[in-house]
């Protein structure tokens, strides 16, 4: 939760590049290589599903419902899917209005989800961390240690 609450925007934009980037590279990859319109959503389906069970995963460990949250992939593989079907006969153009297509709609999704999850911060206080990581663990102060030192 700090990680998440410290470098909310720096986490989001990340994950939105890294996220949309994988959509749309294995997506039009596996369409180029199949020919099948739709697998896009498929993809995103199974992405989703498996975000779920490790979402279910954690949960399970103890940390909050909210801990994990579950990127919408599915409307940004459909807009894909729509691309590659309105131009078949051109594989560049899959490549270049689907991935712009889904670099700039799927961050949008991901705020508005965000945005309805609960505050970061007010998890993070209500589920404090068991162990305080190496870095957070607190030094002895020294000082007078060798005042009355021969």
């Amino acid at each position: 939760y700090i990680f998440y609450t410290d470098w909310q925007w720096t986490s989001f934009v990340v994950f939105s590049i890294s996220q949309s980037t994988m959509l749309a590279v294995g997506a039009v990859y596996y369409m180029l290589f199949t020919g099948v319109p739709g697998t896009a959503t498929y993809y995103a389906t199974i992405m989703t599903i498996y975000t779920w069970v490790a979402k279910g995963a954690w949960f399970a460990l103890g940390y909050p419902y909210d801990f994990i949250v579950v990127p919408v992939w599915i409307p940004s593989a459909m807009l894909l899917d729509l691309t590659y079907w309105a131009t078949r006969r051109n594989k560049h153009a899959v490549i270049i209005i689907g991935g712009t297509l889904v670099g700039l709609s799927f961050p949008l999704f991901n705020m508005v989800n965000l945005l309805l999850i609960r505050d970061p911060l007010e998890v993070a206080f209500k589920y404090p961390r068991p162990t305080l990581p190496a870095y957070m663990t607190p030094i002895e102060p020294q000082v007078g240690k060798f005042y009355n030192s021969p």
